[in-house]
């Protein structure tokens, strides 16, 4: 019933959103930015093994629920709560009518070490040990790696500790033994660390590994440590012991952002994370020697408060804004390959020649890029391309404006990082890809897919921390788990954490 004018108008806008849509249908990792992780095991290329193990996980993780600690039990249940039920004072302990909980000890005692000072604080005289009088003690249950006819095993350890006093018997001075204590941080609340603790700190840094590296949730690292060790640990203690964890390597956080700050190359990546709920941001950087991840919001202020104000160093990045701030910077030309081809897919005629036109002159410039990194030539590229580059730029002027939207915002890309895309084209050895920071975020954002992120501040912070000295340890070719032990083990005692440079004497 319209008038063939209104018909026609009518037609050409339902043909073109017709194509618009099609073209985010046949959207992939491929030919756009979409991660990996969103292919399905059929749609993977082959020869990329990472992709199909990465689609299988992604259905997996339909079953898997989000199984956090009691931080979410708690958050349900202040919300239900009634205000009658909030005016009633509640007595600290065991409330009566209330079924008693309390650790019931199964393991039989490996070792018991006895605590207690070997010469007078007052006179420096030696002290008896007869006259040691126990005043108190505890358990402590932890795991030991031995090698037995070159195959290694785990020994289950629950050894006692006993501390008290002796009194000189010259001076007549009380010596008293205590355990270690660091002191208290405002920033890590309900959280002390001292060594009078149940979990050894080869057996939380175990927890840590079955949690971030293997990416088990609290409920499923209790079972492994009840059906494979016969340890009996509620989830709230595995959660603490995550979390101190994090606490015990935050010092180490300062000798990364240093290292950082020093590098002559960086790779640097964000990722959407999750915390309550609340939509934060999963930020990596990348050095040969460091990894480190941040997890806050999605500024300006994240990157310059990392780097700095005096970084030369070289930044390779994505498009996004946020890295614009660094002077010697450098785009990923996969993102732009990518983009491209998925141009060249398109159903709009302008999409696909200037798709094929970009692709094309990438092509060429890498085939002159790795033949300059095997023999490097008289005349730099950027010289002997300076033609290519003028007609190249033209073209990405003559359709910044078009009426194709993904058409036009690959040429605005293009022209807003114009140095950054070709400054490889001066110094050839430079990467042309940031392929270390993506694929430095991909075990994590799997454990994001399965965990949904994290549920406190203080978690966040712990897996953040956590992630940076287990990667930087992969970095440098060091077992991160002993390294872990014995940091836990020292600042359990109020000592400064063991630096990386000792790292490797404990692996």
């Amino acid at each position: 019933g319209l008038e063939p004018v209104r018909k026609d108008k009518l037609l050409v806008t339902l043909i073109e959103d017709l194509k618009e849509a099609r073209e985010r249908l046949n959207a992939n990792s491929q030919n756009s930015s979409r991660p990996p992780r969103t292919n399905a095991p059929w749609e993977s290329v082959a020869g990329t093994e990472t992709q199909v193990e990465e689609s299988q996980t992604s259905l997996e993780v339909v079953a898997e629920k989000p199984k956090d600690d009691t931080n979410a039990l708690t958050k349900n249940s202040q919300a239900t709560t009634t205000p009658a039920q909030a005016d009633k004072k509640r007595k600290v302990g065991h409330q009566e009518g209330n079924p008693s909980h309390g650790r019931t000890l199964t393991l039989a005692v490996s070792a018991i070490h006895t605590h207690m000072a070997s010469h007078c604080a007052v006179c420096q005289e030696a002290l008896e040990a007869k006259n040691f009088r126990c005043l108190g003690g505890h358990y402590v249950v932890d795991i030991a790696i031995n090698a037995n006819e070159g195959l290694a095993g785990i020994n289950v350890t629950h050894e006692k500790h006993l501390y008290g006093e002796i009194v000189c018997e010259g001076c007549g001075h009380h010596n008293h033994s205590k355990p270690g204590n660091c002191p208290d941080d405002a920033s890590w609340k309900n959280l002390p660390m001292n060594e009078r603790g149940l979990v050894g700190p080869m057996l939380v840094s175990l927890i840590v590994c079955l949690a971030q590296r293997m990416r088990l949730s609290r409920r499923h690292t209790q079972e492994f440590l009840h059906d494979w060790l016969g340890i009996a640990l509620s989830t709230s203690t595995i959660n603490r012991c995550i979390h101190e964890a994090g606490r015990a390597v935050e010092p180490l956080e300062a000798e990364l952002v240093e290292e950082i700050r020093a590098a002559t190359l960086a790779h640097a990546d964000e990722t959407p994370w999750k915390e309550w709920g609340q939509l934060l941001w999963l930020w990596v950087v990348v050095t040969p020697t460091v990894c480190l991840y941040l997890i806050g919001d999605r500024s300006k202020e994240q990157m310059a408060n990392l780097f700095g104000q005096d970084y030369c160093g070289w930044l390779m990045t994505d498009g996004y804004g946020v890295y614009r701030q660094f002077k010697n910077r450098l785009r990923c030309w996969a993102h732009l390959t990518r983009k491209a081809r998925g141009l060249e897919e398109a159903y709009n005629a302008e999409a696909v020649a200037f798709g094929k036109q970009v692709n094309q002159w990438l092509e060429q410039l890498m085939q002159a890029i790795y033949a300059a990194r095997e023999s490097p030539p008289q005349t730099c590229l950027t010289i002997t391309f300076a033609a290519e580059l003028a007609a190249f730029k033209q073209l990405c002027e003559k359709h910044r404006n078009s009426t194709h939207e993904k058409t036009r915002a690959l040429a605005r890309e293009i022209l807003n990082d114009w140095d950054a895309f070709w400054v490889v084209l001066q110094y050839p050895f430079l990467p042309l890809t940031n392929n270390e920071a993506e694929s430095a975020l991909r075990h994590w954002v799997i454990a994001r897919l399965i965990s949904q992120g994290t549920r406190t501040e203080q978690g966040t912070r712990a897996f953040g921390l956590l992630a940076s000295i287990i990667e930087t340890c992969r970095k440098r070719k060091i077992l991160p788990w002993p390294y872990l032990a014995k940091i836990i083990a020292e600042r359990r005692k109020g000592n400064p954490a063991p630096s990386f440079a000792s790292a490797a004497l404990v692996a």
